[in-house]
């Protein structure tokens, strides 16, 4: 080589090369660095800082060479798809507390599943949408809706084919009612050896004759202990 290799990363997904990572175009401006900066290094993976929705689509790498043999030539990489998320929403329902929805935006036509499971079991949703998205927006909103069945771990999770991509989890307790109430009662409950027989009566324990059963042979030894100490004076 000649002189160190050129990298080019070009968005492809309309069919512009004007739109280059590195050296970086208008949109990429600030937001690109390589991984490895040294000219000389065979890594010439770079990594793109606050993606955007219009960051979404096909990526290909092309790197310029320059030899004392075949002069300059230029190699080009397959392309890759990059795929954009937001944060996941996984909470009660906001019109119904007795519903779980889980939501999350994603890069429009990518293939991504969206599901929720409780205690390791997938639910079968009572409302879903899998993908509401404007003609003119770069996403489309996924969303699912359960039904609270009883406590425990109910879990969303975003998919890409069988990979997972993000999960959130949401813990449930259900509401204690009140005393003439629907619903899961809070009752102090005995353990099984305290809980007295039908027909039998149960007196409480007499603490008092415990007491003096115990000052009995303490007094005793107290009295004896005084008149040794008066016998030997």
């Amino acid at each position: 080589m000649v002189t160190p290799a050129v990298l080019y990363w070009y968005f492809t997904q309309d069919g512009n090369d004007n739109r280059r990572l590195w050296l970086p175009s208008d949109e990429y401006m600030g937001r690109v660095n390589l991984l490895e900066t040294s000219p000389y290094t065979l890594n010439k993976s770079i990594r793109l800082k606050n993606v955007q929705w219009a960051d979404s689509g096909k990526y290909q790498c092309k790197v310029s060479v320059t030899t004392e043999k075949d002069d300059r030539f230029r190699r080009t990489g397959n392309e890759t798809l990059l795929m954009v998320y937001e944060t996941m929403m996984f909470n009660l329902n906001s019109h119904n507390d007795s519903l779980l929805s889980c939501e999350v935006n994603v890069t429009r036509d990518a293939g991504f599943l969206l599901s929720i499971s409780h205690n390791g079991c997938k639910l079968q949703p009572v409302d879903s949408a899998p993908g509401d998205a404007g003609a003119a927006l770069p996403f489309t909103t996924l969303s699912e809706t359960v039904s609270l069945r009883s406590k425990g771990e109910y879990k969303c999770q975003l998919q890409l084919n069988k990979d997972l991509i993000t999960k959130s989890i949401f813990l449930y307790h259900p509401p204690v009612a009140r005393d003439g109430e629907g619903g899961e009662k809070n009752v102090s409950r005995m353990c099984p050896s305290t809980v007295p027989e039908p027909g039998v009566v149960v007196f409480p324990e007499p603490w008092l004759l415990y007491m003096a059963v115990l000052l009995v042979p303490f007094t005793t030894l107290l009295v004896l202990i005084t008149v040794l100490l008066m016998y030997r004076c």
